[in-house]
């Protein structure tokens, strides 16, 4: 369990996690950054450090006052890391990544609509795109905040994506469900629009995805 992981566990689950979504191509470089809830503070990656140079100690501790506890220089984006920890409780981890479709349809200011039963699984019946904001500003994190209410998953307009869950793994899980989503909206809008799924049709799908990432 989480839980009873040590902090420095959490701080190489984190170095692995970075490296992992460069390696499923949802980040590239220094892009993206990620969260882990920690007691009454959290970890979150490092500003401007690639995935490949990280090691467990540039993670960076900050409490829920914006201060860091230890470490050097926390990602810009770690407003809306504590923010959502703070507004979610169960939330545990957050997982931002600049993945190609995703982002792409973050930058038309698209929301993912229910074309697919899949949608479901980001806590909904869309993936909505939070507004343009500048990054590292508390503007996206309210935004984000807003566009993740009652649910799990957000895109940023012209910006990236948000996966949250209740640990690392879900998160990561969730942040892979999302971009294969947002491929697969891509690939259809180039044919035409989708079929859109109704309402009380996704509300029985979303009766039925209660507990879905629960293992």
């Amino acid at each position: 369990m989480q839980e009873e992981m040590t902090e420095y566990d959490f701080r190489q689950q984190m170095v692995a996690a970075s490296l992992r979504l460069v390696e499923l191509g949802l980040n590239r470089g220094a892009a993206g950054n990620l969260s882990l809830r920690h007691g009454e503070n959290f970890l979150v990656t490092p500003s401007a450090l690639p995935p490949e140079a990280m090691r467990p100690e540039d993670m960076v501790l900050m409490d829920f006052s914006g201060e860091v506890v230890t470490g050097e220089r926390p990602s810009s984006e770690w407003r809306f890391h504590r923010d959502i920890f703070a507004n979610r409780p169960e939330i545990g981890s957050v997982v931002h990544v600049h993945s190609p479709f995703a982002t792409t349809l973050a930058c038309l200011g698209r929301e993912v609509p229910p074309f697919h039963y899949m949608i479901a699984a980001a806590g909904g019946t869309s993936i909505r795109c939070a507004p343009y904001a500048l990054f590292g500003t508390q503007a996206l994190s309210d935004h984000a905040l807003a566009a993740l209410h009652d649910r799990r998953a957000c895109l940023l307009a012209n910006h990236g994506m948000i996966a949250a869950g209740r640990d690392l793994d879900e998160a990561m899980g969730l942040a892979v469900e999302v971009e294969s989503l947002c491929e697969q909206y891509w690939r259809a809008l180039q044919i035409g629009e989708p079929n859109i799924i109704s309402d009380s049709e996704m509300n029985e799908v979303m009766e039925k995805f209660r507990g879905y990432w629960r293992r």
